[in-house]
């Protein structure tokens, strides 16, 4: 008979997946922030995400320990490769669903919205079916 994992073990399971959430959300953010103005500071995540400046500069700590950011103090945020790499997957990841739902007939703006969500929660098995089936709504 198997036993039901401890309480402490789900929420570990939880904070883990979270912190994952927030970590692909930041990469994306320096991402697109770096493509489109040449430079991001943590201002520019504290706007976007509506969160104080000492939110992202925890944050950005914790990037920096796990090799996904760097930067000088009071230098632009930086990707590393590793960084880079998860920004493009949760960015493929955020194009694949946000499609599924405009195939499916959701509107623009809950797409977005649901994707955001969704997008860190989906199986890469599952994100092949949306994308098979996407392509198939659209006649591709």
């Amino acid at each position: 008979m198997s036993k039901t994992p401890a309480i402490s073990d789900r929420h570990r399971r939880t904070r883990h997946d979270h912190a994952q959430e927030t970590a692909e959300d930041y990469v994306e953010a320096i991402d697109e922030v770096n493509g489109s103005s040449g430079r991001c500071r943590v201002v520019d995540l504290s706007r976007q995400f509506d969160v104080s400046h000492v939110t992202v500069t925890k944050v950005i700590a914790r990037l920096k320990r796990e090799g996904l950011v760097t930067s000088e103090p009071y230098g632009p945020l930086e990707l590393t490769e590793a960084g880079r790499q998860l920004a493009a997957k949760s960015r493929r990841q955020h194009e694949i669903v946000y499609q599924f739902l405009l195939a499916i007939g959701v509107t623009e703006k809950v797409a977005a919205i649901d994707t955001e969500g969704i997008e860190h929660h989906v199986s890469k098995q599952t994100l092949d079916c949306f994308r098979r089936l996407t392509e198939q709504l659209q006649g591709k």
